[in-house]
This record gives structure tokens, C-alpha cells and sequence, in this order.
């Protein structure tokens, strides 16, 4: 029997009604496992109503109260943490290390909005002038809302919603459909934890879930991961229906490798940062930039370790890489690796015609590395999101941070060098907004806030951080001037001596 995926509204499993649905696969096998209810207006309107009247309490709620609830939450999720990755695997293909990664890196958001107490901190001057004080505190928003990709699909919520809650703020999520049971477990443990119905819902779709958030005349803001073209889109509407949003797009990440680098370590870096995951991640390395006469000998260590990585299904404990998500992008993948050649690249391997013994219908590929890859070719302009590595040369320094700076992308970089000197022009002069010396993926901890420039951001703030306690909410300041209670109206005795 089909298993079914439904909305969570109100702090409770809410049958989809709109009669439509959506298939979920596991990559492994090709085999669709899952339908997912697929929300209309009318369901969004219901899940965004339910966060309103929430807020009308959970707004007022105090911290301690918040961050009690939190603290439990975590408890939940570090006690399931498993069974998380094990839906994660099912759905998206990852392997289960990865994924089990992928919830500990949610963790420590969890981590920040338990102690969101000192974000939230407000400011005080007193005697401004004669007996005025001026305060400044920060408030919540309202009803706000996530839309979330298939990559991540318990990590990228949990870089939203703990501090949104945390913050005073009710929460919908949109979940991608295409691995949605994540979602809607993070849900199940939040009602375990204790928080009120109402605070934290979910609602699973197409378009038309997307649309109707955009448009709600009461989500206040709303938090975005994704491609591009549809960040922009985000940003665009929602912001046209008054909403504040930050809306995190694609990436074409570069590793600069300077002559003097331990190639060993590059070449292990750019392997796991490219490779890993299946490269369906918005922080992979995709490009790496060869300077001087490295080249080829990069190339040749980073081909001895593609070759040995095992391809498997996410549940087989040995395999290193699953499949991709779906069928079509997996072929859309392999289409700029049989397009390389005669776009002027080399390409070293080849990982198109890859199959798993057994699992023949799953969505698999294999490793793939490209060489001698012009700018003008698109394995090199395009967000891939699959295990392609491409790599580029240039004379030197100068060229490699000026091809980098030209990508229309700046969501991530890395340099790996033995020279301080170079490592601190590089972070000083590239135009992206997270930056690596000798760390290929450069993902801030919890505290940081993590964002791009350029077209990997739409919006002014980034993700989770002081970034994201600032995001979910308004600050207000308060001029107050009390008078003197030596002042008080003759005929009122308040005990202080009169100064007439």
C-alpha cells in the first residue's frame, strides 16, 4: 500500500482535499513509495490561520517558555535522529551518513534559538536628556513562512523555523514535494516538545502552495532556498505583496589552488566537496581553478580518488554516494557531461553510463570530472547540482580571482595555499559572501550567519545567526521621560520632598 503524506494544520494530520497529489520515488529504485497531498488556496488559508491564531498567544509567550519547548525539541530530535535520516534516505537518496549530517547541522540551529535569549537582548540609554530614558527591543513579526528545497529537507527548515519560533513567530512551511516525510516528522517531535497547535504547520505542494504564501495578506515575511531563477521570483513577488524575504538562490562555487598548496589535501577537498552528496548542494565545489603548471598533476589526484568512491544505495552502509533525486534530473546531469567535449572540455570521467547491479531503474550516475573547461562552455556557466567537477586553468593569481569574480554567482569560494599573504588578499578581494582558507565547503556554524552575493541572494539578510534573528524581527524604540515624583500634583503625597 501506498503510503500518503498529508498537511500538518493546527498541530494535527490534515487530509489533503484538494484530491491532488504528487508522487514521492526512492532514487535507489526508481519506484514511486509515496503520494503527497498537494495543497489548494483554501488549505494555505487554513494553515495560515491557524498560525494567526497562534500568534495571538505565542506572540505574548514568554522566553523561558519558548525556550523550554526548544530545549525538548532537541532532546526529540537528537533522540530520532536516525529515523530522520532514514526519511531523508528513503526520499532523497543520500547516504546515511550524510543525511545523519545533514540533522546534526540542523541540530545546531536548534542549539542558537535555545539560547535565543541573548539575541534578543534590547538597549538602553538613560538621560538622553532631563529625565528621558530611550530603549530599543526587538519584536516579532507575525505569521511567517518557509519554502524549503529537496536537498535538504530537514536541515534548511531547521535554519528557519527554531529561531522563528524562538523569536515570538508562528511558522508555515512549505516543504519541497519532492522528500516531504521529513517535514512533517520535525512537526510530529515539535508537538511532542509541547508547542502549542497552531505555532508550526505544514503544508506540501506545487505552485499554487508557493503562490498563495507569496500573496497571504497575513505571512509577514518569508525565507527562501532554491535555484535562482525561482529566488529571484520569491523575492520579487512576495516582496511586491509587502513581505520582507530572504531568498537564498543557486551557487557556482570555485577552488582556487595556488602552486605552493598541498595538492594531497586539495585534491581530497575538491573530491569530497564536489562529490559528496551526490553534489546536490548549493555549497558544493563545482569549479576548481588550477594555477600555473598544477594542472595536470591536480587533475591526476583528484581522478586516482574519484575512481575509488562507491556508488550504492543510501541504505547499504559501505556505499560513499547514492542516487539522484529524480529520473529527470539525473538525465539533465548527465546532458552536460555528453555535451563537454564538444563545447572544447576534456572529459577524464565520465559517469553517465553508471548502473547499480540490482537496482537498475534507480536514478543513478557516476562520477564525473571535466578538464580544460572553457568559460564560455555551460558545464562551467550553469548550477549543475550533480557530481560534475570541472576544472579550470590560468596563468595566475590575478586570473583566477578575476574569472571567479566574473561568475555571476557568490555564494561560496575557497583558496587553498600555504601563503598567509595570499590567503588574506583572496578573502579580502573575492565577491562572495562565505569564504574558505584551505576549507573547501565554508558552511558557518550556527552563530554565523550563512549567504551569498551577487545572484545567490535576493534580499538584505542572510540565514540563521544574528542574520536570522534580525529577519524575524521588528525593532522598535521607546523614548520615555517620566517627571520627578518631587513633581507630583500638589494634594499627592508620595513620601519624596517637594522642591516647592
Amino acid at each position: 500500500m501506498t503510503k500518503i503524506v498529508n498537511h500538518w494544520i493546527g498541530g494535527k494530520t490534515a487530509e489533503g482535499a484538494s484530491g491532488t497529489y504528487g508522487p514521492v520515488t526512492d532514487p535507489a529504485t526508481g519506484e514511486v513509495t509515496t503520494k503527497v497531498a498537494f495543497a489548494s488556496v483554501e488549505e494555505v488559508d487554513a494553515a495560515v490561520a491557524a498560525a494567526k491564531d497562534a500568534f495571538a498567544t505565542w506572540g505574548q509567550s514568554s522566553l523561558a517558555q519558548r525556550t523550554t519547548i526548544l530545549f525538548k525539541f532537541r532532546a526529540l530530535l537528537d533522540q530520532h535522529r536516525d529515523e530522520i535520516a532514514a526519511l531523508i534516505t528513503a526520499e532523497h537518496g543520500k547516504v546515511h551518513s550524510d543525511a545523519l549530517g545533514e540533522v546534526a547541522r540542523g541540530l545546531e540551529i536548534v542549539d542558537l534559538a535555545c539560547g535565543i535569549s541573548v539575541q534578543l537582548k534590547g538597549e538602553l540609554s538613560t538621560q538622553v536628556a532631563t529625565n528621558v530614558d530611550v530603549a530599543a527591543i526587538r519584536q516579532p513579526l507575525g505569521v511567517v513562512a518557509g519554502i524549503t528545497p529537496f536537498n535538504f529537507p530537514a536541515m534548511v527548515p531547521m535554519w528557519m523555523f527554531p529561531l522563528a519560533i524562538a523569536c515570538g513567530n508562528t511558522f508555515v512551511l512549505k516543504p519541497s514535494e519532492k522528500d516531504p516525510s521529513a517535514a512533517l516528522k520535525l512537526a510530529e517531535l515539535l508537538a511532542e516538545a509541547g508547542l502549542p497547535d497552531g505555532v508550526f504547520n505544514v503544508v506540501h505542494g506545487d505552485k499554487v502552495a508557493v503562490d498563495r504564501l507569496l500573496e497571504h495578506p497575513d505571512v509577514k515575511a518569508v525565507s527562501f532556498v532554491g535555484s535562482t531563477p525561482i529566488a529571484r521570483y520569491i523575492h520579487t513577488t512576495a516582496s511586491a505583496h509587502g513581505k520582507r524575504v530572504q531568498a537564498l538562490g543557486g551557487a557556482k562555487n570555485h577552488m582556487l589552488v595556488l602552486p605552493d598548496a598541498d595538492l594531497d589535501a586539495a585534491a581530497d577537498a575538491a573530491v569530497s566537496a564536489a562529490y559528496g552528496s551526490a553534489g546536490e548542494r548549493c555549497m558544493a565545489i563545482s569549479a576548481v581553478v588550477a594555477v600555473g603548471s598544477i594542472g595536470d598533476e591536480l587533475v591526476q589526484k583528484i581522478r586516482e580518488r574519484a575512481e575509488k568512491i562507491k556508488i550504492g544505495p543510501g541504505t547499504d552502509p559501505t556505499s560513499e554516494m547514492g542516487p539522484l533525486i529524480t529520473k529527470v534530473h539525473r538525465d539533465k546531469v548527465a546532458a552536460y557531461v555528453t555535451g563537454a567535449a564538444d563545447e572544447g572540455a576534456e572529459v577524464v570521467l565520465d559517469g553517465t553510463g553508471y548502473t547499480v547491479e540490482g537496482h537498475e531503474d534507480g536514478h543513478w550516475i557516476g562520477i564525473s570530472l571535466l578538464d580544460k573547461v572553457p568559460t564560455g562552455a555551460k558545464a562551467y556557466q550553469d548550477e549543475i547540482f550533480g557530481p560534475v567537477l570541472s576544472v579550470l586553468r590560468v596563468d595566475t593569481y590575478e586570473d583566477g580571482v578575476a574569472l571567479i569574480n566574473a561568475s555571476p554567482y557568490g555564494n561560496g569560494t575557497a583558496i587553498f595555499t600555504r601563503d598567509g599573504g595570499a590567503a588574506r588578499r583572496f578573502q579580502l578581494e573575492i565577491e562572495a559572501g562565505m569564504v574558505g582558507v584551505n576549507v573547501p565547503i565554508p558552511v558557518p556554524v550556527g552563530y554565523h550567519s550563512f549567504g551569498g552575493w551577487k545572484d545567490s541572494l535576493f534580499g538584505d539578510h542572510h540565514i540563521y545567526g544574528n542574520d536570522g534573528t534580525h529577519f524575524y524581527t521588528r525593532g522598535k524604540v521607546v523614548t520615555t521621560r517620566w517627571p520627578d515624583p518631587s513633581d507630583a500634583p500638589a494634594g499627592v503625597d508620595l513620601g519624596f520632598p517637594r522642591n516647592h
